[in-house]
């Protein structure tokens, strides 16, 4: 299923189309995990499988001040172990989990009220 994002107002650091196999941002499609930022350029995120989502990639993701992570987990909703979480509680930034396409459509929501957030975008073939 693929979806297209229409913004008011255009950003560089917003995504604008969700398949399956790719993510596209600012217009430029991306066929791999990504991270995504509301003050940075979309960057390969180097996790490809659920299995991959540790804490030493949820730290490697995060590379930018953010109040909000989410974490896109591919193409359903599953929860990370505790532990593949913990450099964010320990970093006291918010997070929430879940499936890839709700992300995207959750972090355009948050990237066009103003905050300070970023994803880590499981992309699945």
């Amino acid at each position: 299923m693929a979806m297209k994002f229409q913004r008011e107002a255009a950003s560089e650091f917003a995504i604008t189309g969700y398949t399956a196999g790719a993510i596209s941002v600012a217009g430029v499609e991306y066929g791999h995990s990504l991270r995504v930022a509301h003050s940075s350029v979309a960057a390969p995120w180097a996790v490809t499988s659920f299995a991959e989502i540790t804490a030493a990639t949820v730290a490697d993701g995060v590379t930018v001040a953010a109040d909000i992570v989410l974490i896109g987990t591919g193409k359903k909703l599953r929860f990370p172990p505790p532990d593949a979480l913990s450099p964010l509680r320990v970093a006291r930034i918010g997070f929430e989990v879940m499936d890839t396409a709700a992300a995207c459509r959750t972090y355009n929501v948050l990237l066009g009220e103003g905050r300070q957030v970023a994803a880590l975008l499981l992309v699945e073939p």
